[in-house]
């Protein structure tokens, strides 16, 4: 066997299609969690802590002006960017607990396919096995 033909027996494989999927749908749906925190739950956020892009929130290490940019303060020297560490860490709990709902509702859609058959009906030959040995008792 060839290794093109080995790498293609390996990558139609329904778990390799699957998690190809599973990626690409992941990092759109990252891209509108992200677009959700920075667009939509940060703005209203910065206003109330000054009316400033909440990315741009920083501690300047070297003495730079408070009043500068991000970027530009970056140039300056070192800041620590606490706000756009916020903005990330927002993204990842956002999306790290619709992935738990997910799978919450997966596990119950689970668990109502597993629950227990109604119980079957006994077949006919060990209906016929417990007649004779009602009746050998007899």
């Amino acid at each position: 066997m060839t290794m093109m033909s080995e790498f293609r027996q390996f990558a139609m494989k329904g778990n390799v299609v699957d998690l190809a999927v599973g990626v690409i749908i992941g990092g759109a749906f990252g891209k509108i969690v992200d677009s959700l925190v920075q667009d939509i739950i940060m703005p209203p956020i910065g206003r109330l802590f000054g009316g400033l892009d909440f990315a741009n929130y920083y501690i300047p290490l070297n003495n730079q002006a408070m009043n500068l940019p991000l970027a530009e303060a970056k140039k300056a020297g070192a800041v620590l960017a606490y706000g756009n560490f916020l903005t990330i860490l927002l993204n990842f709990i956002i999306l790290a607990f619709i992935i738990f709902q997910m799978i919450r509702v997966m596990n119950k859609l689970r668990r109502a396919e597993e629950a227990p058959a109604a119980a079957a009906a006994t077949p006919e030959d060990v209906l016929l096995l417990r007649e004779i040995r009602d009746s050998l008792k007899k």
